[in-house]
This record gives C-alpha cells, sequence and structure tokens, in this order.
C-alpha cells in the first residue's frame, strides 16, 4: 500500500486507515476472534493506522485493540484514540486538563500501551477556549505521553486558533461521496496548514457496499437506526442513487466501496481515510482504493452520478450531532 504522512513531521502510514469503532458493536454484534482476524487483515495488506476512541463500547473497541497488541507485540499499528466526552450523569463534553488526563491515561491501560501516536479531542467543550484545550494536549506530548494533537468535527476556524498554540496532526471529520461539508473550507485549510485530514465514514456508513444495507433489520445498538439518511423518503431516494452509482464501478471492475475511497484519496495527498469494518473480507475491499487510479472521464462521471449536495437527509440526528461544529 502507498503510505502518507500524518501531519507535517508526522509517521507515515498506509493511505487507508481503519476506523475500530465497528470492534464495539456499532453496527451490529462481533466477537473478540472476527475482530482480530480483521487487524491480521490489516497487517497483511499494510493497514497500519488505527483509530478508536474510549466512547467506543465505553472502552470496549480499546480493549479489544489492546489484546490484540498484547498477543502481537511486533504488530507496527500506529494508534489514535480520542477522549473528552464524559456519559455522566449524562452526556457532556469536558476538555480540562484534568479530564483529559484521567481520559489518556484510562485509554493507555485499556490499549496496554504507554505511548499514544495521536490523540484526539472528540468533541470540542465550547465554554474552553480551544487554544487552552492545545495547551494542555501539548502538555501531555512534552511528557511523552502522546505523539500528535488531533480535532474531531471542528471548524477551520477554531482549526486556525489551536494551530496558532501548537503545530496539530490531524482534524477528522465524516468526509464521503455523500457528506460533502469539509470541501467548505477544512480540506483547504488542512492543506495550507500541513494537518492531515482524516476522512471517517468514507464509505457513507455502508451504503458503498456491494448491497445496500437494510434498516428494518438494524439492530438497537445500531448507530444508523435514528439517522435521517437511513429512514423513509430520504433512504429510497439515496438508493436510488446509489443503485447508478453501483453500476458505474461494475461497467470499471471496480467494488463500490474501493471507488469511494479512491475518490477520497483522490481529493489530496494529505487525506487519510479510515473506513470501519469488522470484516476480513470488507477490508480487502476497502483497501483495493489504493490501487484505483481515476481518469478524468471517471471523475467527471462520478460527479454527474452523485453531484455534491445529492444526498437525502441529515447525516446524525439531532442528538447525534450535539458537539460537531457546523461552520457553513
Amino acid at each position: 500500500m502507498k503510505q502518507r504522512q500524518l501531519g507535517n513531521g508526522g509517521p507515515l502510514v498506509g493511505a487507508v486507515g481503519l476506523g475500530c469503532m465497528s470492534f464495539a458493536g456499532f453496527y451490529g454484534e462481533t466477537d473478540i476472534a472476527t475482530s482480530h482476524d480483521t487487524l491480521d487483515a490489516c497487517r497483511d495488506h499494510g493497514v497500519d493506522f488505527l483509530d478508536t476512541a474510549l466512547i467506543y463500547g465505553m472502552g470496549k473497541s480499546e480493549e479489544v485493540i489492546g489484546s490484540y497488541l498484547k498477543e502481537n507485540p511486533n504488530h507496527g499499528f500506529k494508534i489514535a484514540t480520542k477522549g473528552g466526552i464524559e456519559t455522566k450523569p449524562t452526556r457532556h463534553f469536558d476538555n480540562s486538563e484534568g479530564a483529559l488526563r484521567r481520559a489518556l491515561e484510562s485509554s493507555m491501560t485499556r490499549l496496554g500501551v504507554d505511548y499514544i501516536d495521536l490523540y484526539y479531542i472528540h468533541r470540542r467543550e465550547q465554554e474552553r477556549p480551544i487554544e487552552d484545550v492545545t495547551e494542555t494536549l501539548a502538555k501531555f506530548i512534552k511528557e511523552g505521553k502522546i505523539g500528535g494533537i488531533g480535532y474531531s468535527e471542528i471548524a477551520p476556524s477554531s482549526l486556525r486558533r489551536a494551530h496558532a498554540v501548537y503545530p496539530i496532526m490531524a482534524v477528522q471529520s465524516e468526509y464521503s461521496l455523500w457528506t460533502r461539508q469539509p470541501e467548505m473550507g477544512m480540506i483547504q485549510t488542512c492543506e495550507e496548514l500541513g494537518v492531515a485530514f482524516v476522512p471517517f465514514s468514507p464509505v457513507a456508513r455502508g451504503m458503498f457496499a456491494d448491497t445496500l444495507p437494510n434498516p428494518e433489520t438494524f439492530g438497537g445498538s445500531d448507530f444508523r437506526k435514528d439517522q435521517p439518511r437511513f429512514t423513509g423518503e430520504n433512504f429510497t431516494a439515496n438508493c436510488a442513487k446509489l443503485d447508478r452509482f453501483r453500476d458505474f464501478c461494475t461497467s470499471r471492475g471496480w467494488s463500490p466501496a474501493g471507488a469511494a475511497i479512491a475518490w477520497t484519496l483522490d481529493q489530496g495527498d494529505h487525506l487519510i481515510p479510515i473506513p470501519g469494518t469488522r470484516s476480513r473480507a470488507h477490508l480487502e475491499q476497502l483497501v483495493d482504493g489504493d490501487a484505483i487510479e481515476f481518469t478524468d472521464e471517471d471523475r467527471a462521471e462520478i460527479k454527474r452520478i452523485l453531484p455534491i449536495g445529492w444526498a437525502h437527509g441529515d447525516r446524525y440526528s439531532d442528538a447525534q450531532i450535539v458537539g460537531v461544529e457546523r461552520y457553513c
């Protein structure tokens, strides 16, 4: 697999990483053996950048990864995890030094490591200046606990404020052929500042799979069941568009998932998508995207089939979107 740099001065990692939310059952039940097999497949294919978070199953995803790292001490993975979301007494955001230190140290314990390559603020606490939060994270770097600072779902203006305090390694946001907001300033700002942009959900939460998901089969823990894009007329309209895209991919000999990853990679050399899966077979389709080279004709046809703004419905429910900085 080709490699890309994780921000100015950061490590080189595979151009496609792995989002590990699925290891905590957000898209259906799984087990440790299946998750470990997926991690084996990552190593087989050069996927060496793993993204997890404390909030994923309240540590379950980190525990799964930690058990794998313990069994495979020469794994070669670069690890990113996230903190800043508290769930008790109710869900809220706490970016204070004390809360972040506790979160980081608990993540390190579950992962079985004494160093995290990249540590993200999962959601900003708006009442606390981002400059103060960045100073806290810079302190963690000086203490040798983390290698780089990241932020999730922030605005370009917030990135500029943070980067003025200490160089930011990465920003992650949802970005794909059906979620295009980062094109309104974040991708450009990251490129200007030398910050990696890390798209999560680049295959649209399974919508670019070979077979479209069926919302009627979503279990109680499935992250998608309340999202407007997966409900009613929105879902029907989205499926019709994706049927045409799937036909186009078939005519080119690509999987839809591989083509979706290739499109994301094609948007800039500083993008490192982190599709999520708990399956070796799905992972192998995703990494195929690194080998797809688009012609100008391909780009024009994709734009015609899936023009910017084509998706019906919001990407999050009203409850899920709390904390996301909406800048346009």
